[in-house]
């Protein structure tokens, strides 16, 4: 509820949301100063950028939530991987979700968990990583980086409003920083994203370029391991739950499936109870399947009822539509073949 909240005002055009940003909007002024000066000071040198043990690459963004980082983040694991590389996944983990997320994907990959993200690389290398993947590290200037790829979302892209009164952490002239833009897409249009990458990177002539469609072609029995293609939803009753920063674009990618759907949002990194799940239980009717994100299976398995209808997660596969190239350059940098 707090987030759908959220999100009506920062995006809502009704009078009240109006009303709200413009109240917030100070505030969004003096978060940008002190961002601005942060960066500065890192920027001269004021604040230490420390040396880290291993090559880094850092998978991050200028928005809260919503924008991939993880599936893209565990893609990057999974590449380097191919290389021959030992790739560890290093992230902050406040929601928990995040490290279970990675451990399903990539298992066998260690997950290091911290706030100290110079600690955690070191703490990857002595579980024998040869490269770290940062996940959300753009903003975590303290821990030195090879490679920074920052992520915008074609589904969620809009005007560039500063916390509280906006979405946004820093503004897109930081993609200067940046040494690779990807734009991904959920159910925005191919054209919508090169558009929005058009745009990005005159922010940042020198950085790389790409685009990712985040797709999706089948859904996962969380219980099983059973798999079945999207298509079984059409015509179908759908209920989407999901704790993320965009359920919107969730909700959309079922629909585009041809399901019918009724959302069951709860706010970003939620800690499902026993009572959230009697209530969604409760929800079901007959022939309903009961659809969330992998992020939200790691959690809610372990407390779904035998007795319940199943599970089913939505499987998300990432393909690299543009800037396969500058990819392949970037991962060379950290583990070439």
């Amino acid at each position: 509820m707090a987030d759908r909240l959220i999100d009506q005002v920062w995006e809502s055009g009704h009078l009240a949301a109006r009303v709200a940003r413009a109240v917030l909007t100070p505030f969004g002024w003096a978060y940008a100063g002190v961002t601005s000066l942060r960066n500065l000071a890192y920027d001269r040198g004021i604040l230490a950028v420390h040396p880290v043990a291993l090559p880094t690459v850092s998978v991050g963004n200028l928005t809260v939530g919503g924008t991939g980082k993880t599936p893209v983040a565990a893609w990057i694991v999974g590449q380097l991987r191919e290389r021959g590389a030992r790739p560890a996944i290093v992230l902050r983990g406040y929601g928990r979700d995040e490290p279970l997320v990675h451990a399903r994907l990539n298992p066998g990959v260690p997950v290091i968990v911290g706030a100290d993200r110079v600690d955690g690389i070191s703490r990857a290398k002595e579980n024998g990583a040869t490269v770290a993947v940062l996940d959300d590290g753009f903003q975590h200037r303290r821990a030195h980086r090879d490679v920074d790829i920052v992520l915008l979302s074609a589904d969620r892209f809009g005007p560039v409003r500063m916390l509280p009164a906006g979405p946004w952490r820093e503004p897109l002239s930081s993609l200067r920083r940046a040494a690779m833009i990807v734009v991904t897409r959920k159910s925005a249009s191919r054209l919508r994203a090169k558009e929005l990458l058009h745009h990005a990177v005159r922010f940042a002539p020198e950085a790389a370029g790409s685009i990712v469609h985040l797709s999706v072609d089948s859904i996962v029995n969380v219980a099983s391991g059973q798999t079945v293609t999207i298509s079984t939803l059409r015509d179908r009753a759908v209920l989407a739950v999901s704790a993320i920063g965009d359920p919107r674009a969730f909700e959309s990618q079922l629909r585009a499936g041809g399901a019918l759907v009724e959302g069951a949002g709860f706010p970003d990194h939620h800690r499902y109870t026993s009572s959230d799940i009697a209530r969604l239980v409760a929800r079901i009717d007959g022939g309903t399947r009961v659809v969330c994100t992998l992020k939200d299976a790691v959690k809610l398995g372990p407390l779904w009822p035998r007795e319940a209808p199943p599970l089913w997660y939505l499987s998300q596969r990432v393909v690299v539509e543009e800037g396969s190239d500058a990819f392949e350059t970037l991962l060379t940098r950290l583990a070439p073949r």
